[in-house]
């Protein structure tokens, strides 16, 4: 395994994850959950070796995403001075602390792999104690322009730190628009414009935001630094400009060179563009760091020495995930391996049981738990409003635990009303102001990718484990669905199976991520430790029809 590939896994798993501080678990009000996994069985040690296949290709086209081919930009990139991206990241965090890695895989098998993680390091991390949304340009791809992925990345990183109030820092170094995609990613209402009407309102939010400018700047990306609270450039090596040498020259006839034209000396003795002048990559990262020394943002604390880790080793969910999805998975052992001492408070246990829902606590933070366990009909779904308008009036977060094959149907269904009963929980789901985390530990599927907090629905964070699917059904029932009314399509199973499958998924950026089961608790854990409930100030929810 790379150096660059151990880096991730070590900072987003090796550390002590922080936290808040909480009241000590009790054990009076949460029972412990009796895990029935039997690892000496034939069907558990099957699972195990099929999923240990999954997560090896996995690692594997991580690794290949991280690092990139690409040794010629890489080595001009390093003849500079520069750092990588992801070194300059592991720079600005605070040492020891984790750093979760946004959308790794965007663009994965589109523009024959030449944009690996859509040329954009993403994600948070602590700087002085500080959590924060980092955007890190890769100009050793594409010299950092962007493509659709890029922006919709950048996008979505900006959407959380809004979200979860949390400032955000652009470590810029990009020449812009990849110019033989402009159509496609300039001029609509979630392009490259976006990402500048973004900055104006999470500056209107009270919400900093800090640029270290690195490398090129140029043309629209000139903004970023411009519009950002506090601006450092790099001697040398920094350039901002609306627009460049070439383009100068062939507006003007004037002859001048990047760093005459919008270099750090020019930024911070002349223009005033840019606030601190850097000496190199280093210096500049540290410049960042003593900013968020002023800034007067939340701070996350360890975590007390109270907390008890769940009684199950999270690893022995690798036996429990079968290799076709229609067979269900366990959600309690699941949650066993989430909660604090494997303890869980159940809501409404023998009502509407293809639904879980209850409490626990993770890592002494009280979480709502909404966990599938097959089919949803109209009881689970009145059980589901049900909690989430618990949680939301008792100001709880919400975990939804997805691997739906959609809500059930049938004559018997509809005539008791399943849609109006679904509706329920999807109206429920999008008017909670709480904080809400979606994991998809199976299959996503229909309609209960809604109900269950789905993309669409703007969870804080939506999240992936590596045999993981969705898709609006599976091919051979869309098959079935078309002949029925006489259609037919050729290779549709086909098309529905490779558009379903989790590389697709995330490559599209339809989650956040993609993690290793093992890994949940603490991922979950570090994301619910940065979450904040909508600023609302009543609780609100709109007509529910009976």
């Amino acid at each position: 395994m790379s150096d660059v590939n151990v880096f991730i896994k070590q900072k987003l798993f090796s550390s002590v994850i922080p936290m808040p501080h909480h009241n000590a678990f009790s054990a009076m009000s949460y029972k412990k959950i009796e895990s029935i996994i039997d690892s000496t069985s034939d069907l558990y040690r099957n699972n195990y070796k099929a999923f240990r296949t999954v997560l090896t290709g996995y690692y594997e086209r991580l690794n290949e995403t991280v690092n990139h081919s690409n040794t010629k930009a890489i080595e001009k990139h390093k003849q500079r001075g520069k750092l990588l991206a992801r070194e300059r990241v592991n720079l600005l965090i605070d040492e020891g602390t984790p750093f979760f890695e946004l959308s790794t895989m965007a663009a994965i098998d589109q523009y024959k792999n030449n944009f690996p993680s859509a040329g954009i390091i993403t994600g948070i991390g602590l700087i002085n104690k500080k959590p924060a949304v980092i955007v890190a340009n890769d100009a050793t791809v594409k010299g950092g322009t962007y493509i659709r992925e890029t922006i919709k990345k950048h996008i979505r990183a900006q959407e959380i730190a809004a979200q979860n109030h949390l400032p955000c820092v652009y470590l810029v170094d990009s020449g812009g628009i990849f110019l033989p995609q402009q159509a496609e990613v300039f001029p609509d209402r979630f392009d490259f414009g976006r990402i500048f009407f973004n900055q104006a309102r999470l500056s209107a939010s009270g919400i900093p935001q800090i640029s270290v400018v690195m490398g090129s700047c140029t043309a629209g990306g000139a903004y970023i630094p411009a519009m950002s609270d506090e601006t450092i450039i790099v001697r040398n090596q920094g350039t901002i400009f609306i627009g460049g040498p070439p383009l100068v020259k062939a507006a003007t006839g004037e002859e001048v060179t990047a760093e005459e034209l919008g270099g750090g000396e020019v930024h911070t003795q002349i223009s005033g563009v840019a606030d601190y002048l850097a000496e190199n990559d280093a210096d500049a990262l540290q410049i960042c760091r003593n900013i968020f020394e002023t800034l007067n943002s939340k701070e996350i604390e360890q975590l007390s020495d109270n907390i008890r880790e769940p009684v199950y080793d999270g690893e022995e969910l690798y036996g429990l995930i079968p290799d076709d999805l229609k067979k269900n998975i366990n959600p309690y052992e699941l949650i066993a391996r989430i909660a604090d001492a494997s303890a869980f408070h159940e809501f409404k246990k023998e009502y509407g049981k293809t639904l879980v829902t209850g409490f626990i606590k993770l890592y002494g933070k009280e979480v709502g738990v909404i966990a599938n366990n097959g089919f949803l009909n109209s009881e689970s779904s009145l059980k589901g409003a049900h909690f989430i308008e618990l949680c939301e009036f008792r100001s709880i977060p919400l975990l939804f635990l997805q691997n739906i094959t959609g809500f059930i149907v049938g004559k018997t269904h509809e005539h008791k009303g399943i849609a109006r009963d679904g509706a329920k929980l999807i109206h429920a789901v999008s008017n909670a102001r709480v904080p809400k985390i979606t994991l998809v530990f199976g299959g996503s599927f229909g309609a209960g990718n809604y109900a269950m907090s789905g993309r669409a629905f703007e969870p804080n964070f939506l999240l992936m484990w590596p045999n993981s699917k969705i898709s609006v059904m599976g091919g051979s029932q869309a098959q079935q669905v078309l002949e029925a009314i006489g259609a037919r399509e050729s290779g549709l199973i086909e098309q529905f199976e490779k558009e379903s499958m989790l590389y697709f998924s995330t490559s599209r950026l339809w989650d956040d991520g993609i993690i290793d089961p093992k890994d949940t608790r603490k991922v979950l854990g570090l994301l619910f430790s940065v979450t904040e409930p909508k600023p609302d100030k009543e609780n609100k929810f709109g007509i529910f029809r009976m």
